[in-house]
């Protein structure tokens, strides 16, 4: 919409005057009006004061465009024939986009629900930002990264988790080596002798409580591993769905194929608050409590932690409608959705309910119906694997008698260490206990692999990219252009060469013997 730092002649671009002045204040107080959020955020102001002129035109008119929804009317512009030309091109494509669709058309991830960043679909966000977090987190850690694991300890999430008993422990094992060096100092030989145990019994302990850890810990990560399992099937589902309403889009209707894919993308952020809800605090519900942007849930049990179930069988919940998934959603279709008490089950009926009121034709049968349904079963089947590894415990006599036994070996440890080590003995058996109750602890963090261990966010943020391409969303467009022949010829293909003559298959079959004599 904007001209770049150069016009097309090469000369310099025209720097601000009092139309084009006039115009920005204009078109920055609509959007500070309708969403001082984003305004805030793009920081329109600071980079037109600091004369970054183009590049605060680009974010503005792209946040106006992303902003035309049935609620928002652009401030009208008069633009004389001595406007600049760029204003010129930039109100143009306002009135355009505004008139082409009225639904939202971005792709951002659920951020933290606070009330000076709450997503909106309404809401374009630059490039950038969406590709951040559609890459998959894939960070390892090998030999390499030793010096950034030690400096990074003090931050270690399982050690804030395991301090109170590591720090009571070594606490304990100190006070027990200055005891048995007073002793000693002052001609109690005989008290400190009797202060000193055999390391034998902690020895063969040791091998039945690191029996407990290890099963504890390969538990858990079977438990992580499905959990993750079922994410994956669940985003081949929702992909293999948007293909098949792709490929016979014209069997089943632009229409039917938006409302299948608005509820596609809709399904993993219901199926994760399902499992994990985020409601909004006190505070944030007082903001929005009298605005139409409010929306109170069904949650069919409390969602505090650390209390105990209230003896209500169902509690307010309120959210935002501007996030997602919610804005996803039309209100006639939310109201029924959020009343449910499974509303991601709610989503995969709706579905079904899609697949069955699509007519029959030439291409169309029974069979395509079937496979949709199955579909729809096979998404059914990832909210019951999920609930039953958010549901299921390990059992509770095995967790505390674990942790009881590694709490009484821990306790008794500095009595067989005390001749040996002396005063060294409290730091001794504060890094035992750090790494035993760290093994613990781990296992126990990933028992339930939906409160934190699981990047469930990006995952929804994922189906969502596969999901909503085709609802103008400029980033999955381009997996849509492979359900499009436009501007290709057979010819195309030919110019290619013979892939399937006897000169290739020669060619490639020595190829792949230099290469295999190559790896031997």
């Amino acid at each position: 919409c904007i001209s770049e730092s150069q016009s097309s002649d090469g000369t310099a671009a025209p720097t601000p005057t009092y139309h084009s002045q006039r115009y920005f204040s204009i078109l920055s107080n609509s959007i500070s009006q309708y969403n001082p959020i984003i305004h805030s955020k793009l920081q329109i102001p600071i980079l037109y004061t600091s004369m970054n002129f183009n590049r605060a035109f680009q974010l503005l008119i792209g946040a106006l465009a992303a902003t035309a929804a049935t609620s928002f009317a652009p401030t009208k512009l008069t633009l004389s024939s001595s406007s600049p030309s760029h204003l010129v091109q930039a109100a143009a494509t306002v009135t355009h986009t505004t008139a082409y669709d009225q639904r939202p058309i971005v792709d951002i991830p659920p951020m933290p629900l606070s009330c000076s960043s709450i997503p909106s679909c309404d809401t374009e966000t630059l490039d950038a930002e969406m590709d951040s977090f559609a890459d998959p987190n894939d960070k390892r850690y090998g030999a390499s990264d030793w010096f950034h694991n030690i400096r990074s300890l003090p931050n270690s999430t399982i050690l804030s988790d395991i301090k109170n008993p590591v720090g009571w422990i070594t606490t304990w094992s100190t006070l027990v080596s200055l005891v048995y060096k007073i002793c000693n100092v002052r001609g109690l030989g005989h008290v400190a002798n009797k202060m000193c145990l055999s390391s034998t019994p902690h020895s063969l302990i040791a091998s039945s409580i690191g029996l407990l850890l290890v099963f504890r810990t390969n538990s858990a990560y079977q438990r992580f591993k499905e959990g993750r399992e079922t994410w994956e099937n669940l985003l081949n589902t929702c992909r293999d769905i948007t293909r098949m309403t792709s490929v016979y889009e014209r069997d089943i209707g632009i229409k039917t194929k938006q409302r299948i894919q608005r509820l596609l993308a809709a399904f993993p952020y219901l199926l994760h608050h399902h499992i994990q809800p985020r409601c909004l605090d006190h505070d944030q519900c007082e903001e929005i409590r009298d605005t139409p942007h409010a929306l109170v849930l069904n949650e069919p049990r409390s969602i505090h932690r650390g209390q105990r179930k209230s003896k209500k069988t169902s509690r307010e919940c309120w959210v935002d409608k501007r996030s997602l998934p919610w804005c996803l959603l039309p209100d006639s279709v939310l109201n029924k959705c959020a009343q449910s008490h499974n509303r991601p089950l709610w989503v995969a009926d709706r579905l079904a309910l899609e697949f069955t009121d699509i007519k029959y034709t030439d291409n169309w049968t029974s069979r395509e119906r079937l496979d949709l349904l199955k579909s729809a079963s096979k998404m059914s089947d990832c909210i019951g694997h999920c609930e039953r590894i958010h549901q299921t415990a390990v059992p509770l006599n095995y967790a505390r008698h674990a942790l009881r036994s590694l709490t009484l070996w821990s306790f008794t440890l500095p009595f067989g260490l005390i001749d040996k080590l002396g005063l060294m003995t409290g730091p001794a058996v504060g890094m035992v206990a750090w790494l035993m109750f760290g093994v613990y602890q781990i296992g126990h963090t990933i028992e339930d692999p939906f409160q934190g261990s699981l990047r469930l966010t990006d995952m929804c943020n994922s189906i969502y990219r596969d999901v909503m391409y085709g609802d103008r969303n400029e980033a999955g467009m381009r997996r849509e252009s492979a359900f499009r022949k436009d501007g290709e010829k057979d010819n195309d293909w030919d110019s290619l060469g013979d892939a399937f003559g006897l000169g290739w298959t020669v060619q490639a079959k020595e190829n792949m013997d230099l290469y295999n004599e190559q790896l031997v």
